[in-house]
C-alpha cells in the first residue's frame, strides 16, 4: 500500500506520517517505510538542498519543476516501488500532489502539463491514499516560525503564494475524493492521527 501525505508548510505531515507507519508496524504487524520529497535519495538530498537550501535566490520555475521531477523518478525507481514490490507499506511525505499544488497552482505551470510530466517521472504510479492535512497559510507558518534552522526558500514565499498552495491542494482533492482526504490539522494532534488512521483502515478494508 502507497499512502502519501500532503498539505502547506508547517501543517504537520511529517510528525503524521511517522505516526501512522508505527500503528501500521505496532498493530497491523506490516513493514513500513517512511520517505519523503525531495530528498528520499542521495540524488534526492543534493536536489532537496538545490531546492530549499540554495543561497542562490533566482531559481527559475522551469528549473524548480525539473529538479522536483528528477527527485521524483530517481525516488520511484530506488525506493518506493522496490519497497512496494516488497508487500512493505510505504508512506510518503509529499508527492506528485504537491507538484500540481506548487509549480501548477502556485506557479501558474499548466496543468495538463505536469500531468504528462509527473506521469513520466513515476512511470504511472499513484497513490492508494492521500492524507491532506488541510490549514490556513498563516497558521502553519507561524507553526514553523521557530525553527532554529529558519524557513527554506519555499517557505519563504509571499502569503498569497501559500493561500494558491492551499486552494490548489482544496480543488486536487475535490477531483479526486475516492483517493484524497481531507484532515483538518488543527486541534490534538492524536486526534488528528484518529482520522487518518480511520482512513487508512477504510482503504486497507478495500484493498483486500
Amino acid at each position: 500500500m502507497f499512502i502519501t501525505f500532503e498539505g502547506i508548510e508547517g501543517s504537520g505531515k511529517t510528525t503524521q506520517a511517522a505516526m501512522a507507519a508505527r500503528k501500521i508496524k505496532d498493530e497491523l504487524g506490516l513493514e513500513t517505510i517512511v520517505t519523503r520529497e525531495p530528498g528520499g535519495t542521495s540524488l534526492g538530498s543534493a536536489v532537496r538542498d538545490l531546492l530549499l537550501h540554495s543561497r542562490e535566490e533566482s531559481i527559475s520555475h522551469k528549473s524548480e519543476l525539473l529538479l522536483f521531477m528528477a527527485d521524483r523518478a530517481q525516488h520511484c525507481e530506488e525506493i518506493i516501488k522496490k519497497a512496494l514490490d516488497e508487500n512493505k507499506v510505504v508512506l510518503c511525505d509529499r508527492f506528485y500532489d504537491a507538484t500540481t499544488a506548487y509549480q501548477g497552482y502556485a506557479r501558474g505551470i499548466d496543468l495538463d502539463f505536469l500531468k504528462q510530466v509527473n506521469t513520466w517521472a513515476t512511470s504511472g504510479l499513484k497513490p492508494d491514499l492521500t492524507i491532506l492535512l488541510d490549514l490556513d497559510p498563516e497558521k502553519g507558518l507561524k507553526r514553523i516560525g521557530s525553527r532554529k534552522t529558519g524557513r527554506d526558500r519555499i517557505e519563504k514565499e509571499e502569503i498569497l503564494f501559500h493561500i494558491r498552495v492551499r486552494n490548489g491542494y482544496l480543488a486536487i482533492a475535490e477531483d479526486e475524493q475516492k483517493r484524497i482526504k481531507v484532515i483538518n490539522a488543527l486541534g490534538a494532534i492524536n486526534k488528528i492521527h484518529d482520522k487518518i488512521w480511520e482512513e487508512i483502515i477504510n482503504t486497507m478494508d478495500k484493498k483486500l
